[in-house]
């Protein structure tokens, strides 16, 4: 029994998908994206492109206190003990044990003192403690790319509010200086009509226009202090404790001028969130494996040792117990319940390799949005700006026409609500190209980095959130099955 427990296991011999990826994008590359190969190490910090060290610091805290990453670490290490427990059942099982009886039959005092070992080891000899194993090596490497995916949103998360922030203060900034512009236009109509220049309507539709433009701001007030909540929030900060830090307002992080994407096959074998459902595929391919493994008899070798005497003074030269043999167990008859099990692992395999093929088409569907995305914006702002300017220059000609009496007060308003609603539109496309580019790299699975095989993730004893933010993520090796190998990018 021992020469055949190194049989090969039953059930299907698991291997990794090839998904058929486009060769190129779809979408014109245009907006400084290009197809060039991937900068590994500036994908896995692509927050830096945007040169705004608040932005660095309020990633790095996230990465430390964000709670959602905290639990995805749990996760990791109940998936490293499982896989621990899986490891456990391919060595023999010893055991201590003592027992002490006192009965009373007939008047008379029995007593009976026994003190051994037990022994037990079940012989792998079809593999369904392999297949074990391998099902939670995959699980913890599932679990791994979890807290990869957990972390590559978090830090676009980080990045998005933080881009919102900066938004929102640069169009209350914008709004204020309008009202300056319209509140010192409302006293230039007052005065005007006070001497008999214009009449009452002119002041009325300043006032207006002014209280219109007042009322905007409380709006924008609203959607800041909720913004720097969520972003506390990502940060595992009360609500409220960023409002004074970032309470100076500064300019919308700029995208880089130019942008590697790689093609779509690099992609793929980079997103968490794919490489994650390869790896759920694989653990329950190896589930299979376990469920066909009930067909199969069970063998087992176990033995004691021990003492037996009827006073405890005595055990040391008591009588000597020894029980040594095999043992096996295989189900003759159980109405199919173990061939159904198989195909519902079967059907749930099935079910996990649809999961994969929808995360692969989800992933390239994200980038080619993104792409998309990225790219029509710049083309909209280029108009906004054009459009902002020319704005510009109508108020300032409208309100030295209107100073000299040569058109009517309407003109005036409709270039300041004008030049008010393109001026936020702009800063909104601003705010929109960074967020555009935040989620490209997000889709790109930007913000992890993989090394090599020698530092092995899944057997580390502690793990700093920086740490695999910036160089100690890496894939969890395996001894059964070649995933490094056919993963890593």
């Amino acid at each position: 029994m021992v020469l055949f427990a190194g049989c090969a296991a039953v059930g299907p011999n698991y291997v990794a998908p090839n998904p058929t990826a486009p060769k190129e994008w779809s979408t014109e590359l245009s907006g400084g994206v290009t197809a060039d190969s991937v900068d590994k190490q500036a994908l896995a910090s692509w927050w830096t492109t945007l040169n705004d060290s608040v932005l660095t610091g309020l990633i790095t805290r996230a990465a430390a206190g964000n709670l959602d990453l905290r639990k995805a670490q749990a996760r990791l290490v109940e998936a490293r003990a499982r896989r621990g427990i899986s490891e456990s059942d391919r060595y023999p099982t010893l055991k201590t044990n003592g027992s002490a009886t006192i009965s009373r039959s007939n008047g008379k005092e029995h007593k009976l003192f026994q003190a051994g070992f037990d022994a037990a080891w079940e012989i792998d000899l079809f593999g369904k403690i392999q297949r074990s194993t391998e099902a939670a090596q995959a699980g913890l490497e599932a679990s791994q790319e979890n807290m990869r995916d957990v972390l590559v949103s978090l830090l676009a998360e980080v990045a998005l509010n933080y881009v919102d922030v900066r938004s929102y203060q640069t169009r209350l900034s914008i709004a204020k200086k309008s009202l300056k512009t319209q509140e010192e236009t409302c006293q230039f109509t007052l005065w005007r009509s006070e001497a008999g220049l214009t009449s009452q309507l002119d002041v009325e539709q300043a006032k207006s226009n002014l209280e219109e433009t007042r009322a905007s701001v409380p709006n924008l007030q609203t959607g800041l202090d909720q913004t720097l909540n969520q972003l506390a929030l990502l940060l595992g900060k009360n609500p409220g404790s960023l409002r004074e830090e970032l309470s100076e307002p500064a300019p919308i992080p700029v995208a880089p001028i130019e942008i590697a994407i790689g093609v779509p096959a690099d992609v793929l074998r980079r997103i968490p969130s794919v490489r994650q459902a390869e790896r759920q595929l694989a653990a329950q391919t190896a589930q299979v494996g376990v469920a066909t493994a009930d067909l199969y008899p069970q063998f087992n070798l176990s033995g004691s040792i021990g003492l037996e005497a009827v006073s405890i003074d005595n055990l040391t030269d008591a009588s000597k117990i020894l029980r040594i043999g095999p043992n096996f167990f295989w189900p003759l008859f159980d109405a199919g319940r173990i061939r159904q099990n198989i195909e519902v692992q079967n059907a749930v395999q099935e079910q996990a390799m649809i999961t994969y093929e929808e995360a692969v088409l989800t992933a390239l569907k994200d980038v080619e949005d993104a792409l998309v995305a990225y790219a029509k914006e710049q083309v909209r702002r280029q108009s906004l700006q054009e459009a902002s300017e020319s704005a510009q220059r109508a108020e300032d000609l409208a309100s030295s026409l209107y100073s000299s009496g040569l058109i009517d007060f309407q003109a005036v308003l409709d270039s300041q609500r004008s030049w008010l609603s393109l001026q936020t539109q702009l800063a909104v496309s601003d705010a929109n190209i960074t967020s555009n580019l935040i989620r490209l790299y997000k889709a790109l699975g930007g913000g992890w980095r993989p090394l090599g095989r020698a530092e092995d993730l899944a057997n580390s004893d502690t793990l700093t959130y920086f740490d695999t933010l910036t160089h100690s993520d890496t894939l969890a090796h395996s001894d059964t099955l070649a995933h490094s190998d056919t993963l890593t990018p």
